[in-house]
């Protein structure tokens, strides 16, 4: 038995077939099956159901899941607890939120690598609650998102800015008042899986607000340039970062009583990646300090 071995088991648990865990720890279809075959072996269990198509964990392969991702985490705290934090290196399995990809992150990944090159970032899209759905698994170090409305015992939220809901509408709009625009056009909603779109939802029916429906997109890059294409009015962040070279639209407050999307880094507490995601954090900060996307002056360790 082996830590990459253990890593292979957690892969399978996670991703459900054994191709699926091939493609994340970088090895064969075959080599997982022999890896899986020799821990039944090792251990002279039986972890997996293999009498459907598609071999299924059992009960106890289940159970030896949970305390191998406690095996390899000890693994990889092992250095850490010894080097203390001076070392900012190895790699870290970051998620983040469609909304972040174009501006925040690029941005703040940019200057994280340029400070620290020892340190490579493995990205992974999605939304708020599939990406905590993945920290909890221990597939991510930490992941970019809304937060949630409870977070899970045993993670730290780090708040990074606050971005408040508008209403976007073509310039050919003539009205300053959403409310108005949104009677009177198509409503291009935000995906109500996300977060955000829980959050437009409920403050639509506070408002008792009720809206014409066109589509709904979860990325605030298509939503944009619907919107700018005369194809109805949608409710979006206004975004921490601006892009470089936004579109031309009309950006509406809502109010006083506009929804807040708090964004920020969530990781486990117990983390080995503690020094990296401080960085990280800091960083993030600087982007948003900065306010817009482009080229910038890498980030100065301290």
């Amino acid at each position: 038995m082996s830590i990459r071995t253990l890593r292979t088991l957690i892969a399978v648990h996670d991703h459900k077939t054994f191709s699926a865990a091939a493609d994340a720890v970088y090895v064969t279809h075959a080599a997982v099956s022999q890896q899986m075959r020799g821990l039944e072996e090792s251990w002279g269990v039986q972890l997996f159901d293999r009498s459907k198509r598609t071999p299924e964990l059992t009960p106890l392969g289940r159970a030896l899941v949970a305390k191998a991702r406690d095996v390899v985490r000890a693994y990889d705290q092992m250095l850490p607890s010894v080097l203390g934090e001076s070392s900012v290196s190895g790699e870290v399995k970051l998620g983040a939120l469609p909304t972040t990809l174009t501006t925040l992150v690029p941005s703040a990944i940019s200057m994280l690598v340029k400070t620290y090159p020892q340190v490579h970032v493995r990205l992974f899209p999605g939304l708020t609650n599939q990406l905590m759905s993945q920290l909890e698994r221990g597939a991510l170090d930490a992941a970019l998102v809304t937060r949630p409305q409870l977070m899970p015992p045993g993670f730290e939220f780090r708040e990074i800015a606050e971005e408040p809901l508008q209403l976007l509408a073509s310039l050919d709009t003539g009205s300053d008042d959403p409310l108005e625009l949104i009677a009177k056009h198509p409503f291009i909603r935000f995906n109500r899986e996300a977060v955000v779109g829980h959050m437009i939802e409920s403050w639509l029916q506070r408002k008792n607000i009720r809206v014409n429906e066109a589509m709904e997109l979860d990325s605030l890059e298509a939503i944009s340039s619907m919107v700018y294409a005369n194809l109805g009015v949608a409710i979006a962040p206004r975004r921490a970062v601006q892009p470089n070279n936004p579109l031309p639209l009309r950006r509406l407050p809502l109010g006083e009583d506009a929804p807040i999307r708090r964004l920020g880094l969530a990781y486990p507490q117990d983390t080995a990646r503690g020094r990296v995601l401080s960085e990280l954090h800091s960083i993030c900060l600087r982007s948003v300090t900065i306010g817009a996307f482009g080229p910038s002056p890498p980030a100065t360790a301290e």
